[in-house]
């Protein structure tokens, strides 16, 4: 086994069987975005990079459909508007991105999903405190040791790899799961 494949394969392996200490905290998400929805309030998701397709991905399991058909459920990625992403940049800070984003269509009640593979990404941060300001829930998906964010947000689900490319396969794992459990909660879809 000395491919560059099948190292990868036996590491997200690794980092796969070593996730059983999260399900409490995913299942805390779980039930946070599903009483956000059940009260007609709106998930935002944001992240950069990888993260940032991450929160698209996500989204779109929301508002389109997961496994099943069913409606769709209100979730918006904050990296998507490329127009308020270079406006904000350029007349605040990247910082800013989201936190101004999250100030302008955020509203008590909705629900903050940060995703940060260092759990420092400073943008996601000043999200995570306007969440608080607002009072909206957050959750983050994170990495490594869980960095700062880790004590900012309200469930830090923490995937504790050092390798950015499994922590994100984990965090779509873990996205999954969320979306499958909310639709299930929420009576949308056939419990499995």
């Amino acid at each position: 086994m000395d491919s560059l494949f099948k190292r990868n394969i036996l590491e997200h392996l690794e980092v796969m069987g070593n996730l059983d200490h999260i399900e409490k905290d995913v299942e805390q998400a779980i039930s946070i975005i599903t009483e956000c929805f059940g009260s007609d309030k709106k998930l935002l998701i944001c992240g950069n990079g990888g993260s940032a397709a991450d929160s698209q991905h996500i989204a779109a399991e929301f508002t389109g459909r997961f496994i099943h058909d069913r409606k769709p459920l209100p979730a918006i990625a904050l990296s998507t508007d490329s127009s308020a992403l270079t406006c904000i940049s350029n007349d605040y800070s990247y910082e800013d991105v989201f936190s101004r984003q999250l100030e302008a269509i955020g509203r008590e009640g909705d629900c903050l999903l940060g995703i940060s593979t260092s759990g420092n990404s400073r943008n996601v941060l000043k999200a995570v405190s306007m969440a608080k300001q607002l009072k909206i829930k957050s959750i983050c998906f994170l990495g490594r040791d869980g960095g700062l964010l880790a004590e900012q947000c309200d469930i830090p689900i923490i995937v504790g790899s050092d390798v950015t490319a499994r922590i994100q396969e984990a965090h779509i794992l873990i996205g999954h799961t969320i979306c499958g459990g909310v639709e299930q909660k929420l009576g949308l879809v056939p419990r499995l």
